[in-house]
């Protein structure tokens, strides 16, 4: 069978830490003189993840070694979740869309949403946009409620890279993200009796 990314992730075990670092572009430069600072933020916003496996006997551990060498280093992609986030704190209630073609920046317009509702999303919530290897993972930077015809705004980061389509379905639970491994070499380490230790960075997929 010929491997086709975005790869899923193996189920045999969840993950035992899982750390999410958000990396900004921004430039600055000091005033040797003054000690005034000058800062020039740049388009550039990507995650940055950390995948750390519990120990693993081989029955479990080799379907994530298959995952990684499938991967073949930086090559491959491969969807995965935030553990913790899974569920939306704010009520995320409707059949919520993207409002209109064309969006860019940090600002997404969207509607469908349960009208008149305080809360629909809070502060911290992530919302997916697009599927497969069009998959962009975005967190909500400030609550947002919608009003009586189901619109709210949301306050996004990372900023759009791409504009959606309209009417476009936005995943608010269970949201993914697209991965790429943060470096070519795969540590796959195993000590005796055969307990396998894996843990792996990743870099967003863009």
């Amino acid at each position: 069978m010929t491997i086709s990314y975005p790869l899923a992730l193996p189920d045999t075990r969840g993950f035992r830490g899982l750390s999410l670092r958000p990396v900004a572009q921004v430039a600055h430069s000091r005033s040797p003189f003054t000690g005034e600072g000058q800062f020039y933020a740049h388009q550039g916003q990507i995650w940055a993840a950390q995948f750390d496996l519990p120990p693993m006997r081989r029955a479990d551990a080799e379907p994530w070694v298959a995952f990684l060498l499938s991967l073949n280093g930086m090559q491959g992609t491969f969807l995965a979740g935030i553990a913790g986030s899974d569920v939306p704190r704010g009520i995320a209630t409707g059949a919520p869309v993207v409002n209109g073609a064309s969006q860019t920046g940090q600002v997404l317009l969207t509607d469908g949403w349960t009208p008149s509702q305080t809360g629909i999303l809070k502060a911290g919530d992530l919302i997916q946009l697009g599927t497969g290897a069009d998959t962009h993972l975005h967190k909500v930077l400030a609550d947002a409620n919608s009003d009586g015809a189901g619109a709210a705004t949301l306050d996004i980061w990372p900023r759009l890279r791409v504009s959606p389509l309209d009417n476009a379905a936005i995943v608010v639970a269970g949201c993914k993200g697209l991965w790429r491994l943060a470096s070519n070499e795969m540590p796959i380490e195993f000590s005796q009796p055969v307990i396998y230790s894996l843990s792996f960075g990743a870099l967003e997929a863009i």
